[in-house]
């Protein structure tokens, strides 16, 4: 998927100035039938790989980050 021009937004709280955050964008595409996708990438590696996830695949993740499924 092509993420070139894609506008990539930081938290705003958290994150070190050395661009260690991640970084999320909703861009249009496909993916299972959406109209549009949410990418998820190292703020600290802009270059490299971005997670694609339809918008019920992220409502998901987010919803298991709020819940405290993906605590260490």
């Amino acid at each position: 998927m092509d993420l070139t021009g894609a506008e990539w937004r930081r938290p705003s709280s958290g994150g070190g100035e050395d661009g260690s955050c991640i970084e999320v964008a909703v861009v249009a595409g496909s993916k299972e039938g959406s109209d549009h996708v949410i990418a998820m990438r190292d703020g600290s590696n802009p270059d490299g790989p971005a997670l694609i996830f339809t918008p019920e695949e992220w409502r998901a993740f987010t919803a298991g980050v709020m819940d405290g499924e993906f605590d260490l």
